[in-house]
């Protein structure tokens, strides 16, 4: 193992670490989002090996965000493949550091596939970026699907590479050949959209080998393509066991707007999804990516065209760095942008941004180191760009640990004002005393408040507590009546530690 593969490793335990305190401590390892709330509740079900459950009295009483009923069952919208996995935190109570596992994990397989297709120093400055990024940490913290498909997509990438030009010896061809379509597939199962944009290079690359390679790289390259494709049609499968039908989405029964292309019936603005609102989207959400990347104001992209005079010979790095425009792309296709987290739906391209700002910086760095500087009449023009690039770079690093990454994190802390203090009424003894309770909460301010305390309640109604979103004083009472066993109480959010045992007036 050599010094920098030890470092590397160094860089891996801080990811770990920062990553886990980003869980902790800025999200205290609680949903705030929609989508978390709905992939917690969906984790909850597959631990008992559900993909779905009976709807309960009063659907609307007992909401859940991006949980449907449809046809008297209860289900999440999402694909399953990040709740599996979420699902197996909650089996072993470490529900908070799966992401941050994952993030660590991914650090280490940046370093790896890095190291393979260009070098040691440009895969470990490629590792400490990504483990400084305000947008890889965000992710990395929270409870979203983006570190999963991260991490899906490094091994994908690693078992391609491997099939088609490094070859190692003690691994078969189909061994690593079926492993990149698997990892693929699950892509597909966790986020549709996202795998699509990812693949579209290595569709392109596929289709070039088999036109051009040998019988026995073609036949590998049909084994991938074939495995992902076998795999990515059980969401067709899912979606058949949810709603009955093939091409029902599950999207769509919660929003019937939330549809892939352009036209009236899709998304919110008006007239419907066009081409000038994806301009928009994809504007508003790549400068909120020129910060969030690096932290670097907005200049977070500065050495990337460095990088792309770096690797202009790399057929390697020109795939990866292809799946920038292909992300961009893909989601200009999509109603909705992302920026709260970043730019999360282009999250899987911060490889490709990595490898050409870290590759840009190293070849800045030897062509100044180059014999044709080191003469006495270029001398000056060494010394003053070495200056200037130490200057930028260590400016630009120091900036982003100084200021933008800890204002960055510090806003999100509390977001939607879910905070883990919001349980602390239901835990108390007196609390308890009241159980096995039904729990009507009034909402003064922000669904948030209700969909907090989901953290205490089970999909299956059998915790102490169960909540319920009021829908008045009739039809609240007419529902606690499915429910003879347990007492019922109303709560205000702005009284905490305050049981009304009748609406308050």
């Amino acid at each position: 193992m050599s010094r920098y593969d030890r470092l590397a490793l160094l860089l891996t335990a801080i990811c770990l670490i920062l990553s886990s305190w980003v869980s902790l401590q800025i999200f205290e390892g609680i949903p705030h989002l929609e989508d978390e709330i709905a992939y917690v509740w969906q984790a909850k079900t597959i631990t008992h090996n559900d993909l779905s459950i009976e709807s309960p009295p009063c659907p609307t009483c007992f909401l859940v965000p991006f949980v449907v009923d449809y046809q008297g069952i209860r289900f999440s919208k999402y694909p399953p493949g990040w709740p599996a996995v979420l699902s197996l935190g909650l089996r072993l109570d470490i529900r908070p550091y799966v992401n941050p596992i994952l993030a660590a994990f991914s650090a280490w397989l940046i370093y790896l596939l890095i190291k393979k297709i260009t070098d040691e120093k440009t895969a470990l400055l490629a590792v400490f970026l990504l483990i400084i990024s305000p947008f890889f940490l965000l992710n990395a913290g929270s409870l979203l699907s983006h570190i999963w498909s991260l991490w899906l997509f490094f091994v994908f990438l690693h078992a391609w590479f491997d099939t088609f030009y490094f070859f190692p010896k003690q691994i078969p061809g189909w061994l690593t050949a079926l492993l990149a379509g698997l990892a693929l597939g699950l892509l597909v199962l966790t986020r549709p959209l996202t795998a699509v944009g990812l693949a579209l290079p290595f569709i392109l690359h596929g289709l070039f080998l088999l036109f051009t390679a040998s019988p026995a790289l073609k036949k590998l390259a049909l084994l991938s393509a074939g495995s992902a494709a076998l795999l990515a049609g059980f969401i067709l499968i899912w979606q058949l066991a949810l709603t009955g039908e093939l091409s029902v989405s599950t999207y769509q029964l919660w929003w019937p707007y939330d549809k892939v292309g352009f036209g009236s019936d899709i998304g919110l603005q008006p007239g419907g999804y066009q081409w000038k609102y994806a301009k928009a989207n994809a504007k508003f959400s790549l400068r909120a990516g020129y910060a969030d990347l690096f932290g670097w104001f907005r200049y977070s992209w500065i050495f990337i065209p460095f990088g792309l005079i770096a690797l202009r010979k790399n057929i390697k790095a020109w795939l990866i760095s292809l799946t920038i425009p292909a992300l961009v792309g893909v989601y200009l296709f999509y109603w909705i942008g992302s920026w709260l987290f970043g730019p999360r739906y282009y999250f899987e391209a911060i490889l490709a941004a990595v490898l050409l700002t870290a590759a840009g910086f190293v070849w800045l760095f030897r062509l100044l180191s180059a014999p044709a500087f080191q003469t006495k009449k270029w001398m000056w023009v060494r010394r003053l760009g070495f200056f200037l690039l130490f200057l930028v770079s260590t400016s630009l690093v120091v900036f982003n640990l100084v200021y933008y990454l800890p204002q960055r994190l510090g806003n999100m802390k509390g977001l939607y004002g879910a905070t883990r203090s919001q349980l602390d009424p239901f835990l108390t003894e007196s609390a308890m005393d009241l159980t096995p309770a039904i729990i009507v909460v009034h909402i003064p301010n922000h669904w948030i408040e209700y969909a907090t305390l989901l953290e205490l309640s089970s999909p299956y109604q059998d915790t102490p507590f169960i909540f319920t979103f009021t829908r008045g004083p009739i039809i609240d009472y007419d529902m606690a009546k499915n429910f003879p066993e347990r007492s019922m109480w109303y709560y205000y959010p702005e009284e905490p530690y305050k049981f009304y045992s009748n609406p308050r007036q």
